[in-house]
Formats: structure tokens, sequence, C-alpha cells
């Protein structure tokens, strides 16, 4: 299975109805994108995970982690990496004991430091259409030099190209891909292929 860290997209996939989840998984492995971050935002989050995990074609994590519970819950359902929206030093440590990557969110100096000190590397950069990324992580860029970051919440296909030209970005996170699962795995498919073109035009 590869590594959360080899992909350039990371599709999100808030699960609102299970008949979705056989989609949102064949769509992504068919269109050559096998990774997903499953949020627990729904009732549906942990099932989802399972479901998922259960298929052995795809890296699946838990997202929207806010607590210890739910990473251990998150875990346990079989999750291999883990998201937060925000810097938890505990959910840091639950993960990485656990042997999972994390990438927690930051939009502030201070967290982005507090992720450094806790010996992260990458975080995600939370709410990202709320700022002016490239400004910020120009800033970031100069004073945090070892972190790197991927854009999160207003990320699209359209946009996407614009946040992976940053120097800092590793990676964007966003639902438009999944979203398509109520048409079908084929939409979600040539959605996800769409994202694979997009990326690999962008310099790394």
């Amino acid at each position: 299975m590869s590594d959360v860290f080899e992909h350039r997209v990371i599709p999100l996939a808030t699960v609102r109805d299970p008949i979705h989840i056989d989609a949102i998984g064949d769509g992504l492995v068919d269109g050559g994108l096998p990774v997903v971050e499953v949020a627990l935002r729904g009732e549906h989050g942990l099932a989802a995970i399972r479901r998922l995990v259960a298929r052995g074609d795809l890296l699946v994590g838990a997202g929207t982690v806010r607590s210890v519970e739910q990473a251990r819950a998150a875990i346990d359902a079989g999750a291999q990496f883990v998201v937060s929206p925000g810097l938890d030093p505990e959910v840091v440590r639950c993960a990485g004991q656990a042997g999972l990557a994390v990438i927690p969110g930051v939009l502030t100096p201070t967290e982005v430091d507090t992720a450094a000190r806790l010996g992260l590397h990458r975080v995600k950069l939370f709410p990202a259409a709320a700022v002016d990324t490239s400004c910020l992580l120009s800033a970031y860029t100069a004073v945090f030099p070892e972190m790197l970051f991927m854009p999160s919440a207003g990320v699209t296909a359209a946009s996407m190209a614009e946040f992976l030209t940053q120097q800092a970005v590793f990676a964007v996170s966003g639902s438009w891909i999944t979203a398509r699962a109520d048409a079908g795995a084929a939409a979600v498919a040539d959605a996800a292929r769409e994202a694979i073109a997009v990326a690999a035009q962008v310099p790394l």
C-alpha cells in the first residue's frame, strides 16, 4: 500500500449515504487515485472507513479527527492515516504511537511552530480559501523552511493547480472528486483522472 505523502491530491469524502461508499472506492481505484480521507463529521464515517479498508486496494485515512477518542475509534476501524482540522498534540501523539501518518490543521504561525516542535514536517493549511494562501505560504517558507502544507477547504478542480504551484505545498485536499459519487463510480473516476492530469502538469 502506498504512503499518503506520495499523493499530490487527497480526495476527501463526507459520506452522507452509505450507498455512495462503493461508488467512491470503485471510482478512485478505477481513476488511478487509490487514496481517500473519510471525514468523521457524519454518522457513516467509521462504517465507511471499515468498508473501504476491507477492499484492500485503497489507502484510507480518517479526517476531521478532533479528539483522542475519535483517533482511537478511527484506528480501530482500520484508518491508515489521520487528518485533523486543528492542531491537538494529543491526537498527534496518539496517531504517532499507532505508527500512522498524521496531518493536523494549522493556520497561524504559532500553530505551525507548535507542529514543528512536535516533529512534524507536513501539515494541513485550513481553511485555505479564507486567507491569501500564496502570501501566507511565502512568509512561512522563509521562517519554517522544513514545513510543507496541504491546503484544504475551498480547493476545487479549477483552483488546485494554483495551490500546487506554490513551493511549500506537497498536496491539496478537497471533496470535489468524491462529491460525484451520487452520479456513480464512473463520474468519480473521471474526476480523479482529471485531478491527476492537472497535478502532473505542475512541476514538483
